[in-house]
C-alpha cells in the first residue's frame, strides 16, 4: 500500500525558509526488463517534469532539479571551505543522470547505476525529504533496523519531543 506526503512550499522557497518538497513514505516497486521503475502515484507529481538521479549514502537519490543543485551548492560550498575532497563532487556529477518519467510514470535507470548499486528486481522507495532513496530491498531492511533504534535514541536523549 501507498502513502506520501504533501508538497511543502517550493524548492525556491528552500533556502529562505528551510521549507521545500517533502518526500515521505516507502514503497517496494520492481524494475522491468529495460530497467524502468515505476514511480510511487504519491511522487509522480512533483517529478512529473523530471528529476536527477545520483549516487548517495549507499543508495541512488532521486532529486527534483531544484532540490539536487542545492545539494551540489552546498558540496561545492564543502569544497570550497576544504572540508570536502573536490573528488566528491565529481564523483557525484559524473555518476547523476538526469531523468524524465514516462506517459506510466516510469523512469530508466542507466546499467552502470544499476550495476554498481545492485539495483535488481525489486527496489525499495524511500521519501527522504528532499529527494527520494532507491534501495536493493536487504540494504534497505538493514538501514531501517538501525535507523529505528537510532530514532528512538535521538528522541530520548536530544530532547526534540
Amino acid at each position: 500500500m501507498e502513502s506520501g506526503g504533501p508538497e511543502v512550499g517550493t524548492a525556491g522557497d528552500r533556502k529562505r525558509s528551510g521549507v521545500g518538497t517533502v518526500f515521505v513514505g516507502t514503497f517496494e516497486h520492481a524494475l522491468d526488463d529495460k530497467g524502468r521503475l515505476v514511480l510511487p502515484s504519491t511522487f509522480r507529481a512533483r517529478l512529473a517534469g523530471g528529476g536527477i538521479l545520483s549516487p548517495y549514502q549507499g543508495c541512488l537519490a532521486l532529486w527534483t532539479e531544484p532540490d539536487f543543485r542545492g545539494f551540489v551548492d552546498r558540496l561545492g560550498d564543502k569544497v570550497r571551505e576544504r572540508a570536502a575532497n573536490p573528488d566528491a563532487l565529481r564523483a557525484l556529477l559524473a555518476n547523476a543522470a538526469d531523468v524524465r518519467p514516462d506517459s506510466q510514470g516510469r523512469i530508466a535507470i542507466a546499467p552502470r547505476l544499476r550495476q554498481t548499486y545492485d539495483i535488481a528486481g525489486a527496489v525499495v522507495l524511500n521519501g527522504a525529504g528532499d529527494h527520494v532513496e532507491l534501495w536493493k530491498p536487504a540494504s534497505w531492511d538493514t538501514v531501517l533496523g538501525a535507523g529505528t533504534q537510532d530514532l528512538a535514541d535521538a528522541i530520548a536523549t536530544l530532547g526534540i519531543f
